[in-house]
C-alpha cells in the first residue's frame, strides 16, 4: 500500500499568487493564471510543479528540467527552458522556502504523536506480538509489524511504519519515518526531525520547511543518541544493512549505501552520497552535496571536501590519499626532530 505521507498538500496556486508569495516577478512570456500544484527538485518537477534554481553546480539540471516553473535570478534567466516559466528573484532559495511555506502550510513543526496519550493511538495499527512497553507513545496512523518491540518512553509519530521484529530502544523519537525489518535503534536516538535547512540573509534567517522522510532499509542499526534529519523535498536514505554509531549526525538529503559502517561521532552534512560498504572512521566528516563511492574509508577524525573515488584510501583534513598523507606526517616529524637537534647543537 503506497505511504499517504506526512504533510497535507494545499492548492494549487496560479503563478501569480506564487510570485507574490515568494515576492518574485514573472518572466517573459509567463501566463499570470497557470495553475501550479507542488514544489519539486529541478530532476523530478513535472509540467505542473515549481522548482528553484541557485546552484551553478546544477546548470545541466536546469537545463534538462520539465518543471512548470522555476524560481531564478535575472542572470540565469535565460538558461531556464522555453517550457518553463519564470519567476524572477533575487534570492531563489529564499523563494522555494516560501513556496513550501505556501504549499504545506503544517510543515513548520514535525509531526510527531499529535495528541496521543500515553499508549498507542487507536487509529494505530499494530500486528500480533507487537510488544510496547510503559511510557510509550505510539501516534495516529502509524503502523508496527509483528515482534517488534517499542521500549519504555520511546515516541513513534504520525504514520510512521516500522516492519517486522524491529526494535526501538528507551526514550528514542521516530517521526516522518518509514523502517524495514530486523532494524535497531537504540536508545535516545533522533530520526526523522527537521533538516537544518535556512534561506540565510541580511534582514534574518527563514526557516526551510522540511517535508521529505526518511527510509531506513532492513537489517540496519543505529547507534544511541545518533540524529538522522529528514530530507528537505527528497528523502533522506540508510540502506541495508548498514550499520551506525553512537553520537552519529546524518544530515537531510543524506543517501547512504548497503551495509557501510559509521563509527562515532561522524558528522555527515547535507546531500552527502555514500556507496556500497563505505567506511567512515571516528569523529571524520564530510562536507555536504559530495559523493564517496563504494569500499571507500575515511580515516579517523578526517574530513573529505570533494568526491572520493570508488575503493580510495583517504585520511586528514582535507582528506587526500593515506599514502600521501602518511608521506606528509612523515615529513613534519623528520623536520621537527631536525629542528630539536638543531637547537640542541646551538645550545
Amino acid at each position: 500500500m503506497e505511504h499517504p505521507g506526512f504533510f497535507n498538500r494545499v492548492g494549487p496556486f496560479s503563478l501569480a499568487e506564487i510570485a507574490k508569495a515568494t515576492a518574485a516577478e514573472l518572466g517573459r512570456g509567463a501566463d499570470p493564471a497557470s495553475l501550479i500544484q507542488d514544489v519539486r527538485t529541478l530532476t523530478d518537477a513535472g509540467a505542473r510543479e515549481i522548482s528553484f534554481f541557485n546552484n551553478r553546480k546544477y546548470a545541466d539540471q536546469l537545463k534538462a528540467t520539465h518543471a512548470g516553473a522555476c524560481l531564478v535570478t535575472s542572470a540565469f534567466e535565460s538558461r531556464v527552458p522555453d517550457t518553463t516559466a519564470r519567476l524572477v528573484t533575487a534570492d531563489p532559495y529564499r523563494g522555494f522556502a516560501r513556496a513550501l511555506a505556501l504549499f504545506y502550510p503544517d510543515s513548520r513543526f514535525s509531526q510527531g504523536a499529535l495528541g496521543a496519550r500515553h499508549g498507542v493511538d487507536p487509529t494505530a495499527e499494530l500486528e500480533e506480538g507487537v510488544v510496547v512497553e510503559a511510557g510509550a507513545v505510539i501516534g495516529p496512523e502509524a503502523r508496527i509489524g509483528r515482534g517488534t518491540r517499542i521500549c519504555a518512553g520511546a515516541v513513534i509519530g504520525y504514520r510512521v511504519c516500522i516492519g517486522r521484529d524491529s526494535y526501538v530502544g528507551s526514550l528514542a523519537t521516530v517521526v516522518h519515518t518509514l523502517i524495514g525489518d530486523r532494524v535497531i535503534i537504540h536508545a535516545g536516538a533522533r530520526i526523522g526531525q527537521d533538516g537544518f535547512g535556512f534561506a540565510m540573509g541580511p534582514s534574518g534567517h527563514f526557516k526551510v520547511p522540511q517535508i521529505g522522510r526518511v527510509l531506513i532499509q532492513d537489517d540496519v542499526e543505529i547507534g544511541a543518541n545518533s540524529t538522522i534529519d529528514r530530507g528537505a523535498l527528497k528523502d533522506t536514505i540508510i540502506g541495508e544493512g548498514s550499520k551506525i554509531d553512537n553520537l552519529v549526525q546524518i544530515g537531510h538529503n543524506v543517501v547512504i549505501g548497503r551495509h557501510c559502517v559509521i563509527v562515532a561521532q561522524v558528522g555527515i552534512s547535507g546531500s552527502t552520497e555514500l556507496g556500497d560498504f563505505v567506511v567512515m572512521g571516528g569523529q571524520s566528516g564530510s562536507v555536504g552535496h559530495i559523493k564517496i563511492g563504494s569500499g571507500a574509508q575515511v580515516a579517523g577524525a578526517s574530513h573529505p571536501s570533494k568526491d572520493v573515488p570508488a575503493r580510495a584510501r583517504v585520511g586528514g583534513t582535507p582528506a587526500r590519499s593515506l599514502t600521501q598523507w602518511g608521506r606528509e606526517i612523515a615529513f613534519l616529524a623528520r623536520a621537527v626532530k631536525r629542528g630539536e637537534k638543531d637547537g640542541a647543537d646551538e645550545g
